[in-house]
């Protein structure tokens, strides 16, 4: 089902679209491809919404920092001091974030209108980013296709095609809370990594991959989360052609269970100390899939650059049941 779901204020029309199966319901914006609500059963059946965001469209347009539920490109996460190099050029973008730019800039793909058409069981969002658009090289063509498979899940596929070299890194940037509401802290969290980026006070990648082992980021058996974590770690799958299966999160109050699977080598740990009314600090997580940060500056990184000829392919699975 697609409807109106508001104006921008240059008249520009946002529309909702609403996908339903095996029990599961996840509502899609054309603004920012925002997943607005999902909603699953606990283990008693009773449905809630899982993910933070708002009811109308003013809520986003107020609060467009925190990215909820968000399509964040052209580049996901951050690139230190909104400058990189490739082919011999240097590129410079917005500066955001402090020195550096993060998630595509303050006008990125979270803020742009997205064209919406139906496909079976979900929805495929598709734009066209110009050439130089917040800095970036090369006119990039992106779509990302929303779908709920048989039992529920929500795959995320994304696809980008470019005419000049450019450096591509998009992950959606919902905050889940399992619970429905209040603190998120309390959720068991695993995550398949033996390693995880180090990073300078700017959360910058140092280069230096870090051992868990015997550290507070060792998630490769479940426990508490916690608080304090906006941290990429290095999944031991690498980069896969398939989504594979790397993390589960779970409340153990309502039961529910999140098991995200993903084609991308890295996860963003980000645990939300920032978020402001009417959210509290800490009610929601955010399991950020992409690559790692900073890329585009670290040659022994896994590489984003994507050159005309290629196909960008991503994609990520997230999983519903409770226990």
């Amino acid at each position: 089902m697609i409807e109106h779901f508001g104006t921008l204020s240059d008249g520009t029309p946002v529309h909702r679209c609403t996908l339903e199966r095996a029990g599961v319901r996840v509502r899609v914006l054309s603004y920012g491809g925002i997943v607005q609500s999902v909603e699953t059963p606990d283990r008693e059946g009773q449905r809630a919404d899982v993910v933070l965001g708002f009811a109308s469209l003013d809520g986003y347009l107020a609060l467009p920092g925190p990215y909820f539920g968000a399509l964040v490109g052209r580049y996901a996460n951050r690139i230190a001091a909104g400058r990189f190099p490739l082919d011999g050029l240097t590129y410079a973008l917005e500066q955001n974030s402090g020195p550096n730019s993060l998630h595509g800039g303050g006008y990125g793909f979270d803020k742009r209108v997205w064209d919406l058409a139906p496909v079976e069981h979900g929805v495929r969002l598709s734009r066209v980013s110009p050439h130089g658009e917040e800095g970036f090289p090369g006119r990039l063509e992106v779509s990302a296709q929303y779908t709920l498979d048989a039992s529920g899940a929500l795959r995320i596929a994304y696809q980008a095609v470019t005419d000049t070299p450019t450096v591509v890194n998009l992950t959606n940037h919902s905050y889940f809370n399992l619970a429905g509401s209040g603190p998120a802290g309390g959720h068991e969290l695993r995550v398949d990594a033996s390693r995880y980026t180090l990073a300078d006070a700017d959360l910058i990648p140092t280069g230096e991959f870090a051992d868990v082992t015997g550290t507070r980021f060792d998630f490769r058996a479940p426990r508490r989360i916690g608080a304090g974590y906006d941290h990429n770690f290095v999944l031991d799958k690498g980069v896969t052609t398939e989504p594979v299966e790397v993390a589960e999160l779970y409340d153990p109050v309502s039961g529910r269970v999140l098991t995200v699977s993903t084609t991308e080598p890295g996860l963003q740990l980000y645990t939300a100390e920032h978020l402001s009314a009417p959210f509290a600090p800490g009610d929601g997580v955010a399991l950020e899939t992409q690559h790692f940060p900073d890329s585009p500056n670290r040659p022994e990184f896994p590489s984003t650059v994507l050159r005309p000829g290629q196909v960008f392919r991503s994609a990520t699975v997230y999983a519903f049941s409770a226990r």
